[in-house]
């Protein structure tokens, strides 16, 4: 009897455990699939920026560094050895060109010019005593005989004039006039015997003693002409005008043709010399407008123009050399410093361009990559591209796009292919505009 009513217990707890089981599966089952149909029903939308894949010029930015020189620059240095008298702290000082830098102890100079003025002296007194004769007595009374044998023949002519005019008038005599002929023609014989005699004691001089005179004549001019040149090498002036960037001899020390004084540097407009390879180099010419950055001090992006291409290679690396001219009037640029040089090369005039941000590439030095391109239903699908020409934000995609394409720049990181997205309001309205 017992026995019996302790099995129906357990019956019944067992059908009770049952159909609690049985319900508790139900409700899972039945919570799993609500849950299920609500997460089909949900479909997430993320949101986007977009941009589209033009057609367009592109070309590939190279970059070099290279050194900043000024335009003009010049070493200063003495042309004679002395002790500096006179010269002023000119380190970073602007000097005009012609202006007095330093002035060298010149005064045994002075002397020696002195007593090189007072043999030019002597020997032009000796040259004149040789030339004039030995008696000076003797030659002044051959002066003054030849002057009266001049005006003699003068007052013989005019006399003679006055009296063929008479005598043409009937006034005088043949006679007379015959007699003022004679005196004419006596008075030109005693001039032409004057001049030969003048002559003829001139040529009695030795020609050597003068020769000789004017050879030492000639000689205290040079001498006098070489001092002078020494005590203007005396006073040092700029070549220049410029800022003296390096000063290396100072007032008191002693200065030598073998040493500097001072670096002058014109940096009002300075020359960046950069290397770049023989393949970028052949596609550059003169006049080319290309940008500069420097490096070793704030000064924002600035234009220069290739003045120059060096004709030669360096055979080590494959390099030429590239001279870039550009303005400096503020002073930004320092002479030897360093400056970024950035030239464009192998640009394509059709080339498919999309902005940087829309291409996530395998690998930083890789040119394989995806896009996300959205279709007209805003669903993201993803495409293999392959890139090319790269600048700051442009890519160039060789492979992989047609152009005309709407790609995502912003919001494709980590987006799955077949997201639906969400173009923002402001990209909506670009794009339409650009349609139109």
């Amino acid at each position: 009897m017992n026995n019996t009513r302790q099995r129906n217990t357990i019956l019944i707890i067992a059908a009770i455990a049952i159909v609690v089981f049985g319900l508790a599966v139900l409700i899972i089952w039945r919570w799993k699939k609500s849950a299920a149909a609500s997460e089909k029903e949900v479909t997430p939308v993320v949101s986007v920026k977009v941009a589209k894949a033009d057609k367009g010029a592109i070309a590939a930015e190279v970059v070099a560094v290279g050194t900043i020189w000024p335009r003009e620059k010049a070493d200063v240095s003495a042309k004679v050895s002395a002790q500096i008298r006179k010269m002023a702290l000119l380190k970073n000082k602007f000097v005009r060109a012609g202006e007095v830098i330093a002035v060298l102890e010149s005064r045994d100079l002075q002397a020696q010019r002195a007593e090189a003025v007072a043999a030019l002296n002597q020997a032009r007194a000796e040259e004149r005593s040789v030339v004039t004769g030995t008696i000076p007595k003797t030659n002044a009374e051959d002066q003054r005989a030849l002057m009266d044998a001049r005006a003699k023949v003068n007052n013989a002519r005019a006399t003679y004039e006055r009296r063929r005019t008479l005598y043409e008038k009937g006034g005088i005599s043949k006679k007379d006039l015959e007699a003022s002929q004679l005196d004419l023609t006596t008075a030109e014989d005693e001039l032409r015997l004057q001049q030969q005699t003048v002559a003829l004691r001139a040529r009695s001089l030795n020609p050597n003693d003068r020769a000789l005179a004017a050879a030492k004549v000639a000689e205290a001019e040079q001498h006098l002409a070489t001092l002078d040149a020494q005590l203007s090498y005396a006073t040092i002036r700029s070549p220049i005008s410029g800022i003296v960037t390096d000063q290396y001899q100072y007032q008191g020390e002693f200065a030598s043709p073998s040493g500097k004084l001072v670096t002058i540097a014109d940096t009002t407009s300075v020359i960046v010399k950069a290397p770049f390879s023989d393949t970028v180099a052949s596609q550059l010419k003169t006049g080319d407008s290309v940008s500069v950055v420097p490096t070793d001090t704030s000064a924002e992006e600035m234009k220069g123009q290739v003045t120059l291409l060096s004709r030669s290679s360096d055979p080590t690396n494959r390099t030429v050399e590239v001279w870039v001219t550009l303005a400096n009037g503020n002073g930004q640029l320092r002479a030897n410093g360093a400056a970024q040089v950035k030239v464009f090369a192998n640009s394509k005039s059709d080339a498919i361009i999309v902005p940087v941000s829309a291409v996530t590439l395998e690998a930083s030095n890789a040119n394989e990559g995806t896009v996300m391109v959205v279709d007209a239903q805003n669903v993201a699908h993803e495409k293999k591209v392959t890139g090319g020409i790269r600048t700051k934000d442009k890519i160039e995609i060789v492979e992989g796009l047609q152009g005309g394409e709407t790609v995502v720049i912003e919001g494709n990181f980590a987006l799955s292919d077949g997201t639906k997205v969400e173009i923002a309001k402001d990209e909506e309205k670009k794009e339409e505009k650009d349609e139109k």
